[in-house]
């Protein structure tokens, strides 16, 4: 058998390995992450989330406690980014509403700003 044959079937091997080892043996488990860690599609449903159980509640504290996991930032920013983001890739009109309604309540809420 050439060597370069032999070269290419190690190789080969080795990647299977690696990947049966990586994917089904031992793969890698979230536990326990906080939001800001998410894509920003994902960052921008979270927080659409939360708009829609502030529409629904009228809780300000209760939504700015929820927007707090995201990072040091005010809330009204975390919802100011989402929105954004939203506006670009073309979220529905009622969604849009809502993570207006939610800026809205968290630029005038006191207890959101630190």
């Amino acid at each position: 058998m050439p060597r370069w044959i032999r070269f290419a079937l190690f190789l080969l091997l080795g990647l299977a390995a690696g990947l049966v080892y990586g994917w089904v043996i031992s793969p890698v488990e979230y536990v326990d992450t906080s939001p800001e860690h998410l894509r920003a599609d994902y960052r921008a449903d979270y927080v659409l989330m939360v708009a829609e159980t502030y529409a629904s509640s009228r809780d300000p504290q209760a939504a700015a406690r929820s927007l707090s996991l995201f990072s040091p930032q005010p809330p009204a920013a975390v919802v100011f980014e989402a929105l954004e983001y939203a506006r670009s890739v073309g979220y529905a009109s009622p969604d849009l509403a809502l993570l207006q309604f939610l800026l809205t309540a968290m630029q005038t809420y006191p207890g959101a700003v630190p």
